[in-house]
């Protein structure tokens, strides 16, 4: 599951590198893409990574024209965070990779089997949920 894993992130970083996105980032812009707005500790624990290393993924994505911080309108001492037109369209791009991605890792699968395969990993994808609410943070 690992090699896969890496394969398939691997994949979409080449597939959106003229976008100005480096790995880890496509998750955060699909957060923004869905909620814009949100103020980086809720970004932070939504995505299971430490105010301190989210805080580097966006400055540097602000650097690259992906992302802007604003003030929070009710209470200055907080910033939120919003897709930039250069990040939604790079959004659109990781959306359109992964769904390409999807496509060709199913390709050679029955209906039926990827069903079970979504099933399954559905499961998976809870398991771990549930071991980081008891050992995560």
């Amino acid at each position: 599951m690992g090699h896969v894993m890496k394969l398939h992130r691997h994949n979409l970083d080449l597939l959106i590198q003229k976008y100005d996105v480096h790995p880890g980032q496509p998750p955060l812009l699909l957060r923004l893409y869905r909620h814009g707005g949100l103020m980086q500790r809720e970004l932070a624990s939504s995505m299971n990574v430490k105010p301190a290393t989210l805080t580097v993924m966006i400055n540097r994505m602000e650097k690259s024209g992906l992302v802007i911080r604003k003030p929070d309108p009710n209470d200055q001492r907080v910033s939120r965070v919003y897709l930039t037109d250069k990040g939604k369209e790079a959004t659109l791009a990781v959306k359109d990779a992964l769904e390409l991605l999807e496509t060709r890792c199913f390709q050679q699968f029955t209906k039926e089997e990827t069903t079970v395969l979504r099933d399954m990993l559905g499961r998976l994808h809870t398991n771990m949920e549930t071991f980081n609410r008891e050992h995560g943070s």
